[in-house]
């Protein structure tokens, strides 16, 4: 072998693989001729794959000096228009930002307007407060909604 294992990860998986080579080659006496040829085939092709050299690609950077420029609208020459394009770029971000604001305030009021509807008829009725914690009451409101359909 030409490619000596680096790592015990390497050396590891190695020594699997010929163990399984081991018990596959002794396996094969009980093998119809066909089924030993495609298997030998196969591993002609396997050891061909393997023996072509892989291309180990650099990492890239995530956020390179041209992406930053173009992800807040800038150019990347870092001329004196840069803080311009940078203020332009932002503006849809605090525009969005205040939008989550207006709608959370909003769901607010609406929740405590709901709250003060609620109220509002616990107090006008006639029922006592207590009289909603019981557990026959819901029978009560269903019997009554009942005869008024």
């Amino acid at each position: 072998m030409n490619n000596l294992p680096q790592s015990s990860a390497e050396r590891a998986m190695e020594g699997f693989a010929q163990r399984i080579t081991a018990q596959l080659d002794e396996a094969t006496g009980h093998l119809d001729y066909h089924v030993v040829e495609r298997l030998r085939a196969g591993r002609v092709q396997a050891l061909a794959h393997r023996r072509k050299p892989m291309s180990v690609r650099k990492p890239v950077p995530v956020l390179t000096r041209l992406g930053a420029s173009l992800a807040w609208g800038g150019s990347s020459g870092g001329g004196s228009g840069s803080w311009w394009h940078s203020l332009l770029a932002a503006v849809p971000m605090l525009a969005l930002v205040a939008g989550i604001m207006v709608i959370g305030a909003a769901q607010d009021e609406t929740g405590v307007m709901e709250i003060a509807e609620v109220d509002a008829a616990l107090l006008a009725s006639d029922l006592p407060p207590a009289a909603y914690a019981d557990p026959g009451f819901v029978q009560f409101l269903k019997a009554r909604a009942e005869e008024s359909h």
